[in-house]
């Protein structure tokens, strides 16, 4: 046990942006919330991820971030966890006046795997235990990533049938499985009998559309964003594929097994599937991964063999494992 959460009553955790990142915030959340009842948790983030813990049952009051700050002051915190621990969360820090916790983001250690290939993160947990650590002798629960839905969102599939969702978007495309890859993978599933099923946000509908129209019978449900309708129709999925993407978070959280690529990236990062039925597809044969811990808009090296040595047969042999 904590001996620095017993006496606190009332604590906002700091963690802006964005899906994947506030996703894996949840075990902290329900954690702090299930250990220590009689803390209030209170939570920091950006209007367009509010979705992620609008309906969270461990958070008293979701504040968001710019419009809700002056409504921060009036609270009387006893600590602030500050996850995000950028020039933004600590001007926030500073007004509250709090006792504060800063999450340790490792950049030397990142920069050191990067740059020379020097990897003093292999032994670190995944980020939601690297959230933890953040809280002296503090212990997550063995429980996975939370998203809660309303009772009244409906999903745009049928029950019962072989449904496979694809997620092919992310924010770079050193992260992203080549196009052509994930249309002959859903081909192969076409012919099976499954049915590909599109998802993703706005930024995901070029990308979407484009594999849909050489798929047949595939149906496309990328939208404006809508988080809650994103996750119910991924609930209808058997598997999903996808790249390392906010979503794969999303499908972690909705307990749906999901296959992953990783190009640019490596798992020492901390951003893997985390406690989910999960396969990650990598070729560990280069000595360029990893090229960024974020991901790049192109390839350094100009080959791309991170991803494009990931063949579909690769990825359709590995569903089938998967799946069964």
């Amino acid at each position: 046990m904590s001996e620095l959460l017993k006496n606190k009553k009332r604590i906002i955790i700091i963690r802006l942006s964005s899906l994947g990142d506030i996703l894996l915030t949840t075990p902290l959340i329900r954690s702090i919330k299930t250990q220590y009842p009689q803390i209030t948790i209170d939570f920091l983030l950006r209007e367009q991820y509010q979705d992620t813990l609008k309906l969270n049952k461990y958070i008293s009051n979701l504040y968001l971030y710019k419009s809700d700050l002056r409504e921060l002051n009036d609270n009387s915190y006893n600590l602030i966890v500050d996850l995000q621990n950028n020039f933004r969360s600590r001007k926030v820090v500073k007004d509250l006046k709090a006792p504060t916790l800063k999450f340790r983001k490792h950049n030397l250690d990142k920069f050191l795997l990067v740059k020379f290939k020097i990897n003093m993160l292999k032994n670190l947990h995944q980020i939601p235990g690297r959230y933890a650590n953040t809280i002296p002798d503090f212990k997550l629960d063995e429980n996975g990533l939370d998203i809660f839905l309303p009772n009244d969102i409906k999903s745009n599939l049928k029950d019962e049938l072989k449904y496979i969702g694809f997620a092919p978007g992310s924010r770079h495309f050193t992260k992203m499985w080549p196009i052509e890859y994930y249309i002959e993978l859903g081909k192969s599933l076409s012919n099976d009998g499954h049915i590909v099923v599109m998802l993703g946000g706005k930024n995901d509908k070029k990308i979407c559309k484009e594999i849909s129209k050489e798929i047949s019978s595939s149906i496309d449900l990328s939208n404006d964003d809508d988080l809650f309708q994103t996750a119910s129709d991924l609930q209808q999925c058997s598997a999903i594929i996808c790249n390392d993407s906010g979503l794969m978070h999303l499908a972690c959280a909705l307990k749906i097994p999901v296959l992953t690529f990783f190009g640019s990236t490596v798992k020492d990062f901390g951003f893997t599937p985390y406690k989910n039925h999960n396969l990650i597809l990598e070729n560990n044969s280069l000595n360029c991964r990893p090229c960024s811990h974020i991901g790049k808009s192109s390839c350094p090296k100009d080959h791309f063999n991170c991803m494009k040595k990931l063949t579909p047969q690769l990825a359709y042999n590995n569903l089938k494992e998967l799946l069964t």
